[in-house]
């Protein structure tokens, strides 16, 4: 079977700004990204994983990553997580 993609999305705990993401090994990315091996959060720890998705391929993934960066992309993760966001 073939292995996943997966596109995620960081909050910050210090200033509550997000983070995207993609990886092969979510849980494995998601550590260096606690431990501080990642650069563009390393200063923004502790860090909370909110959401993720599965690709079935690099490019399917590459492509939902730019896509949830984009003006649209933030409005669909607002009302996907939205209650999740509202507390």
């Amino acid at each position: 079977m073939e292995q996943f993609y997966f596109v995620y999305i960081l909050q910050s705990e210090v200033d509550n700004m997000f983070y995207t993401g993609y990886t092969k090994d979510i849980e494995l990315r998601f550590e260096q990204h606690q431990k501080g091996l990642v650069k563009s959060t390393k200063q923004r720890r502790p860090l909370k994983l909110i959401y993720f998705e599965a690709c079935l391929n690099q490019k399917d993934a590459t492509h939902r990553e730019k896509y949830l960066k984009t003006h649209y992309g933030k409005m669909f993760l607002g009302n996907r997580i939205k209650s999740y966001l509202t507390g």
